[in-house]
């Protein structure tokens, strides 16, 4: 592992972060930045920062790291508690039932090829 970026408490469901990861998971940090540049999902603003960020910690890490060497070795999305957002919704007979927000932590890792 050459780099790594975390992204926690995103805003966004972790099914749909998990579309965009799958996507980029594998390809180099170049090619993964110009495919989200042009793929519209509510997710790839969220792991194009994560990955600019990604790219710009090697470099400080390691200044004589080579960017267009870095891949995505790892990228992972998992659930967030909802701490903020607590919504309900009332329903039949009296009840309330709450409203599920989703939320993220992503996790991407940078190797080098």
């Amino acid at each position: 592992m050459i780099s790594n970026a975390k992204a926690n408490f995103q805003r966004i469901s972790p099914r749909k972060a998990r579309m965009i990861v799958n996507l980029i998971r594998g390809r180099a940090a170049s090619d993964a930045l110009q495919l989200l540049d042009f793929t519209f999902k509510a997710g790839a603003p969220f792991v194009k920062k994560l990955i600019a960020s990604a790219v710009a910690n090697a470099r400080l890490k390691r200044p004589d790291v080579d960017a267009d060497a870095l891949f995505i070795s790892r990228a992972s999305v998992d659930k967030a508690g909802n701490q903020n957002l607590r919504r309900w919704r009332p329903r039949a007979q009296g009840r309330a039932t709450r409203i599920a927000k989703g939320v993220s932590h992503i996790h991407i890792e940078l190797d080098q090829r």
